[in-house]
């Protein structure tokens, strides 16, 4: 299975507000010739890795992301030594017969994390 290697990130634009860019749009803004991106912003933005997964919407499922299990629970999806994880679960298992669906991610809905 060839696994696709992509990113989106969030840019940081002002006081706690930020965009969340997505890949293609991402690649534009890195390798434009155009100066209308100025480089310096890079440490002003956190990179997500696409687990190469799609909720049962058929969104496709990033780090960072908040998502919903078949039980209703709220996890948070991360990357730990080299793997995908939702808490103690490792995503090679986690696709496999779960239903999982995406409802935000820790950057636009922080308030979802609150009231976990």
């Amino acid at each position: 299975m060839k696994r696709e290697i992509k990113f989106r990130a969030w840019i940081l634009t002002g006081a706690g507000t930020g965009d969340m860019v997505q890949p293609s749009t991402l690649q534009e803004m890195i390798y434009s010739k155009s100066n209308t991106f100025p480089m310096v912003m890079l440490k002003h933005i956190d990179f997500m890795q696409y687990t190469n997964l799609k909720d049962k919407n058929g969104r496709e499922i990033y780090e960072g992301d908040l998502v919903k299990n078949e039980n209703g629970v709220l996890r948070v999806v991360e990357f730990h030594d080299g793997s995908f994880t939702l808490g103690d679960y490792y995503f090679g298992s986690i696709g496999a017969g779960r239903v999982l669906e995406v409802i935000g991610n820790i950057y636009e809905d922080q308030n979802l994390l609150e009231a976990k």
